[in-house]
């Protein structure tokens, strides 16, 4: 006799910080993934930066008890925080307070105050913004000839998560371009012309390609069936593609059970190693 399904548990947890709370909020749903049916209620206070924004913090805390999770890096206002959750018995964490003690100790040097650190208007948030407007410049083989001032070209068929993992990669710092692979139109001769610029091949699977495109066209309001979505030719365009990948000996990676930030994790992978051989990361 099987065991009844257990029903998932909620609750909540208070996000507290003095900058955009991204950090935190990426360290939280890490953090509570590692957890089955646990699912959590975020709450997020971004930007708190003074006793009258705590205050009024604490009292929406108060309102929902659960867990409290803050980066905040103002001595007072850390101190106030805790001895409110303290008051309503509830745990409050320090999200980064282990690792940067760690790498305190281990570097022997002071820790900074500075609030929102990380964002700082210095030359790598120039070089992030520089490869976002490259990206959304040369999205879906728009871009002319400028591709050699790319970091690296992606190629593939019709929805295989070019563009959102262009933008993803952007925000590291990395320019990407992306050119479709469409039947009708054969290979850009540009592309094949492309030299010193990595290009890596992006595949899925033929079945869960069909699934993503019809529903792409069920947000459209499409329903007329097409060789965009007809199986056999779906088939024949991802086979198609695998061979362009592997005579022109391009890095490619299977995209099907990936999400886009392992796909950006990959192509910085194979970029770091300055990969020139196909190596299929499934």
């Amino acid at each position: 006799m099987t065991s009844p399904q257990r029903l998932a548990t909620y609750f909540h947890v208070h996000l507290v910080s003095d900058s955009t709370g991204e950090t935190l909020n990426a360290m939280a749903r890490a953090a509570c993934a590692r957890f089955n049916n646990v699912l959590e209620i975020e709450h997020i206070y971004a930007l708190v930066r003074s006793p009258a924004q705590l205050e009024r913090a604490l009292v929406e805390i108060a309102n929902a008890p659960g867990v409290v999770l803050h980066t905040i890096v103002d001595e007072t206002l850390r101190s106030a925080l805790e001895e409110g959750c303290q008051k309503l018995e509830m745990p409050c964490f320090g999200a980064l307070d282990p690792l940067v003690s760690a790498l305190s100790w281990y570097l022997g040097a002071p820790l900074s105050t500075q609030v929102g650190a990380q964002y700082a208007l210095d030359s790598d948030y120039f070089n992030r913004m520089d490869a976002l407007s490259y990206a959304l410049g040369h999205d879906d083989g728009q871009g002319g000839q400028d591709l050699k001032l790319a970091d690296v070209v992606l190629v593939g068929v019709s929805r295989t998560s070019k563009t959102p993992t262009c933008i993803y990669l952007a925000h590291r710092g990395v320019k990407a371009a992306n050119i479709p692979l469409v039947p009708s139109s054969g290979v850009p001769a540009r592309l094949l012309d492309l030299k010193g610029v990595p290009v890596v091949g992006l595949t899925l699977s033929p079945d869960r390609l069909v699934q993503i495109r019809r529903n792409r066209l069920r947000s459209l309001s499409e329903s007329r069936e097409s060789a965009y979505v007809d199986n056999e030719a779906v088939r024949a365009e991802v086979v198609a593609a695998r061979r362009l990948f592997e005579r022109q000996g391009w890095p490619v990676i299977d995209v099907t059970r990936r999400s886009v930030e392992e796909t950006a994790a990959a192509v910085i992978n194979i970029l770091s190693r300055g990969a020139a051989q196909v190596e299929v990361l499934g």
